[in-house]
């Protein structure tokens, strides 16, 4: 699938990012970060004492790795920083937990997390102690998806608000469309 728009890689990158602290009970590294971004099928184009810069067709990432914090920049191609987003892992030793979000750089058009809710998984147990709207998309006939697991579906309180832009959803079964950003929401029960 085409990665047209940021959100389209800052969702499913989030998801792995919380899947492999879970695993490796750490902040994912520099090159952990760099293989799970050529596996969404980015070229990787510059590397340079820990930044990286990837690209698409239509999306540049620059991931800016730390030992406390680790930061992925997804942006247009075409430059627009209006739907750039922001994915940023951290420790948060107050809640003790690892967190991370999508933060869109625009913050005039969308006031809080992409996802509805950080990926807040517990420093102690490595368990998920959010309920984040995460998926990855999919291109239908019928236009784009989010595609959610049934898991995710289940833990989601606020089925009447868009994951993607916190808009109003329309439902129809399994799917739903945001009357906001055009998106299409579908339900994967496995």
């Amino acid at each position: 699938m085409k990665l047209y728009e940021p959100v389209m890689l800052a969702m499913p990158l989030a998801r792995k990012l919380g899947e492999l602290i879970t695993v490796s009970k750490r902040l994912p590294n520099g090159d952990e970060v760099r293989q799970v971004l050529k596996g969404f099928g980015l070229e990787e184009r510059c590397l340079d004492r820990g930044l990286a810069l990837h690209r698409e067709r239509f999306i540049i990432t620059i991931t800016f790795p730390g030992t406390e914090h680790l930061i992925v920049d997804v942006i247009s191609s075409n430059g627009e920083l209006s739907d750039a987003l922001e994915v940023i892992a951290y420790h948060d030793r107050k809640l003790e937990a690892y967190v991370v979000e999508i933060l869109p750089a625009n913050e005039l058009g969308f006031e809080g997390n992409i996802g509805l809710e950080p990926v807040i998984i517990d420093d102690k147990t490595f368990e998920l102690k959010s309920a984040p709207v995460l998926g990855h998309f999919e291109e239908h006939e019928e236009g784009i998806f989010l595609i959610i697991d049934g898991e995710t579906y289940s833990r989601w309180k606020a089925r009447e608000t868009c994951p993607i832009c916190g808009g109003k959803l329309a439902w129809k079964g399994e799917e739903a469309y945001c009357v906001d950003c055009g998106y299409g929401i579908k339900v994967v029960k496995a």
